[in-house]
C-alpha cells in the first residue's frame, strides 16, 4: 500500500522525523502492508495489541529489528538476549532484575542522581552556553555505572559502545571511540585492544559477538571479578545467582546500549521541544509541580526509540498478517495518533492523560522506565534551577538513524 521509502532512509532523519509522511500512511489505515517487506503498524490501539501478544508476535523468531541479522548464526546468537526473547525464558531472565528497577530501589540513589544532575549542569552554568547533548550524555552514564557496579572511569565506554550499536548508519558514531586508554581501569584497557577497526570502510555489524569483541572482553572480566569481589549492585546479584556468563555478557549489553541511548536521546530531545515552545518553557519556570507532566510530554513528542520488530507466528486476519510476517510498531507514529492524543503534534506539558509508548507495552515494557523519569526530572530541575530560559546557539546535529531518534550535538545559550 504504497512505499515508506523516506520513512525508512537514515538519511531523512538528519533532518528531522517525518512526522507528515507517518501520518499520510496512518491515515491510511492503522495497520499497512508496504513495498518494503513487512506490515507496518502505525496506530495507538494497535501497536499496544502487538506488544502484548508475544506468543502471536514474538520478539525471537526473527528479533526485534527491521533488517534480518546477516547469517543464520547471527540470528541464533542475537535470540539469546533479554530484548529478544519470548515468555516463559523472558520472564525468567526478567525476574533477574526487577527488584533493582522498583520505585524503591531507585529511590535509594534518588539523591545521587540529583547531585550528579547539578553538578553537571553546575560545571557550564558560568559559560554562557555549551552542548546539551554532552551535558546529557553523562548523567546516564554515571547512573548505569553506579547501578550495574561499572568503575565509574570506564563509563566512557558505554558510550563509545552506545555509539557503535545505535548510530551504525551513522559514520561519525560508527567509529566511535572517545575512551582514554590512559585513564580507565585495567579490565578497561585490556578490552580496548580488542576494538574493531574499520575494513574497507566499514565497521564489523554491532549487533554480532564478532562486531563487538571489545564489549565482551570487557562484560567477561567484569563478570568475573563480581563473582569473586560481589557487592551490592545489579552485576553481582546476577552472578549469585548462579547465571552463566554468557548470559551475563548478553545481559551487560543490554544494559550498556539500552539503558543509556534512550534516555540519553531524550534529554536533549526533551529540551528541544521546550525551546520550540517557549510559553511553555516559562509556565515551566513559574510552576515547577508540573516537572512530572512535562517529562511523560518530552518522551511523547521527541519518541527517542521509533520503531521495534515483532515476527508473527499466526495468520491474524483482521490485520491482514499473516505468519511469518516481519510485523513492526512505530511508536513515532502511535505517540501522535489524535485518536489517542489531541493536537497531536502540539507539545502540551499539561498534557493528562498522557499514554504514549516511550516505554513500550506488555511484558517487554521498559524495565528502567521509572529510574529514566527520575533522571530526567533532575536534569530538568537542576536546568530550570541554575540555567533559567535556554535559547538555541546553533543549529543542532542529528543523528543518522532511523531507529533511534537522536541528537549528536545541541549548542544552547543563556544569561549566565
Amino acid at each position: 500500500m504504497g512505499s515508506v521509502q523516506r520513512v525508512l532512509d537514515p538519511e531523512t532523519y538528519v533532518r528531522g522525523v517525518p512526522y507528515d509522511r507517518l501520518r499520510e500512511l496512518r491515515e491510511n489505515g492503522p495497520v499497512l502492508r508496504v513495498e518494503e517487506g513487512f506490515v507496518a503498524v502505525l496506530g495507538h490501539a494497535e501497536v499496544r495489541r502487538v506488544l502484548r501478544d508475544p506468543k502471536v508476535f514474538s520478539s525471537q523468531l526473527g528479533a526485534t529489528q527491521i533488517r534480518d541479522p546477516a547469517t543464520p548464526e547471527d540470528l541464533r546468537y542475537v535470540r539469546r538476549m533479554l530484548l529478544n526473547l519470548d515468555p516463559p525464558e523472558h520472564t525468567r531472565m526478567r525476574g533477574m532484575l526487577t527488584k533493582a528497577f522498583t520505585p524503591r530501589a531507585v529511590a535509594a540513589i534518588a539523591d545521587r542522581i540529583q547531585a550528579w544532575a547539578y553538578e553537571l549542569v553546575g560545571a557550564v552554568a558560568e559559560d554562557g552556553e555549551c552542548d546539551f547533548a554532552k551535558v546529557a550524555a553523562d548523567l546516564p552514564l554515571l547512573t548505569l555505572a553506579e547501578v550495574f557496579g561499572v568503575p565509574e572511569q570506564d563509563r566512557g565506554l558505554m558510550f563509545d559502545w552506545s555509539n557503535r550499536v545505535i548510530g551504525y548508519q551513522d559514520p561519525e558514531y560508527a567509529v566511535s571511540a572517545t575512551a582514554d586508554p590512559a585513564r580507565v581501569s585495567d579490565m578497561a584497557r585490556a578490552a580496548l585492544e580488542l576494538a574493531p577497526k574499520p575494513q574497507n570502510g566499514h565497521m564489523p555489524d554491532p549487533r554480532t559477538r564478532a562486531g563487538m569483541p571489545d564489549l565482551y572482553a570487557y562484560a567477561h572480566a567484569l563478570g568475573e571479578y563480581k563473582r569473586a569481589n560481589p557487592g551490592p549492585d545489579v552485576m553481582s546479584n546476577l552472578m549469585r545467582q548462579d547465571v552463566g556468563i554468557e548470559e551475563f555478557e548478553n545481559l551487560f549489553w543490554l544494559f550498556s546500549v539500552a539503558g543509556n541511548e534512550t534516555l540519553r536521546n531524550g534529554i536533549p530531545g526533551g529540551l528541544v521541544a521546550l525551546m520550540s515552545h517557549p510559553e511553555q518553557y516559562r509556565a515551566l519556570l513559574a510552576d515547577r509541580s508540573l516537572l512530572p507532566d512535562a517529562v511523560e510530554e518530552m518522551l511523547r513528542w521527541w519518541t527517542p526509540v521509533m520503531h521495534f520488530r515483532r515476527t508473527a507466528t499466526e495468520d491474524v486476519p483482521d490485520l491482514g498478517v499473516k505468519r511469518g510476517d516481519k510485523v513492526v510498531v512505530w511508536f513515532s507514529s502511535a505517540n501522535r495518533d489524535p485518536a489517542v492524543f489531541a493536537e497531536p503534534d502540539r507539545f502540551d506539558l499539561r498534557r493528562r492523560p498522557n499514554d504514549h509508548l516511550v516505554f513500550g507495552h506488555g511484558p517487554h515494557f521498559c524495565l528502567g522506565a521509572y529510574l529514566a523519569r527520575v533522571q530526567m526530572r533532575a536534569i530538568f530541575g537542576a536546568v530550570l534551577d541554575l540555567l533559567g530560559e535556554v535559547r538555541p546557539a546553533g543549529e543542532p546535529v542529528r543523528l543518522r538513524s532511523n531507529f533511534q531518534n537522536g541528537l549528536k550535538r545541541l549548542p544552547i545559550r543563556w544569561r549566565s
